[in-house]
């Protein structure tokens, strides 16, 4: 983890929780944010769209960010079902996730998708959250990096900069398994990332853009992961729902 990259620590609660969960974990998390004041690290929390609102509200005027889980590439129009990034905005949301390998899979989007959420995204004044990763068969065949710098190339938009991107690796066979990859791996996969944003972005950004891990992060291998040099961070999935959980992952950037 490098001192010039706030760490970043982030929980996409995917489709769980009702608000009679949710409003008291932000809470406890707002009030840890507060209390622990100042803080070694960021915090963002990502919960489904129902819940936006009243997460927003809780969180409001404390440190604890709130973002959505995907955005449409339009502005408006006639997409039922579908949530804008100017929607978020309007929310008070100040991140977003695109290309989560869910979404890669269930809903086929492809890298073109993801870049056009992300530019959305953007536009609309939001973080787009770019995920990228491999399937077991795909790093089986020994293609990770291959397909990650593929997917970076594909997804990230090219007027990005450490202000408008996060790039989060999530191998997809790790996902929600209890598996992760050795930390040489993860390391190997995340200085690569570098080198490919260096690549297309140049330098400046090569060195300021903050790149995630994310993948059956736990509180047992936090600190061996956010030690890593090109890890900034943890997008996390099932911890985040449970508050000690996700605060120690946070806890392991110090």
């Amino acid at each position: 983890m490098s001192v010039q990259r706030r760490p970043l620590i982030a929980g996409n609660w995917k489709m769980n929780g009702l608000r009679e969960t949710a409003i008291p974990l932000v809470g406890e998390l707002a009030t840890k944010m507060n209390t622990a004041a100042p803080t070694s690290f960021d915090m963002l929390v990502c919960p489904p769209a129902t819940m936006i609102d009243a997460v927003v509200d809780v969180a409001y005027e404390t440190d604890l960010a709130v973002g959505g889980q995907d955005c449409h590439m339009a502005e408006s129009g006639a997409h039922t079902g579908d949530i804008s990034a100017q929607m978020l905005k309007d929310l008070g949301c100040s991140y977003v996730i695109v290309g989560h390998s869910e979404r890669r899979t269930d809903h086929g989007e492809m890298d073109d998708v993801v870049r056009a959420k992300a530019e959305a995204a953007q536009a609309a004044g939001l973080i787009a959250v770019v995920c990228v990763g491999e399937t077991e068969a795909e790093r089986d065949k020994g293609i990770t990096i291959d397909v990650v710098a593929a997917q970076i190339a594909g997804s990230v938009p090219p007027d990005s900069n450490a202000g408008n991107v996060v790039v989060a690796y999530e191998p997809v066979w790790a996902i929600g398994t209890g598996r992760t990859p050795t930390s040489d791996e993860i390391q190997d996969v995340h200085a690569m990332m570098r080198g490919k944003i260096l690549e297309l972005l140049g330098a400046d950004e090569a060195a300021s853009i903050h790149l995630l891990y994310g993948g059956s992060v736990k509180p047992s291998n936090a600190v061996e992961l956010m030690g890593l040099a090109d890890v900034d961070g943890a997008l996390v999935g099932g911890a985040s729902l449970s508050h000690d959980d996700f605060w120690a992952i946070a806890e392991a950037c110090s």
